[in-house]
């Protein structure tokens, strides 16, 4: 709602409707990250939970397992930062249509 306008009843259920159908679509998405080059690949739920990782076929060194976390690290942000843009995307307007400064 806009600053200085009333809420009605209809129109708070309308957008109530319109968040839970919005959370539902974050709550079904998956996201990935991926990091060197598609070495390292993270799947997180549209809500930013943990599902899978992968790594590609190669065997790692010992002497690169520091590289390697530093590759996952680097997945987990990229991944986190889809869920970012998403939720952005998918709340933003009804967020903003509340008048609640911040969201």
């Amino acid at each position: 709602m806009r600053p200085g306008r009333q809420p009605n009843f209809k129109q708070m259920m309308q957008l109530q409707q319109q968040l839970a159908a919005a959370q539902a679509e974050l709550a079904g998405a998956e996201l990935t990250g991926t990091a060197g080059g598609g070495l390292v690949t993270v799947t997180v739920s549209g809500m930013g939970e943990y599902k899978t990782d992968s790594t590609a076929p190669k065997p790692v060194h010992p002497a690169d397992s520091e590289r390697l976390e530093d590759l996952f690290h680097a997945a987990i942000h990229n991944a986190a930062e889809a869920v970012r843009r998403l939720s952005e995307e998918k709340m933003g307007p009804l967020t903003g249509a509340l008048g609640i400064p911040g969201m």
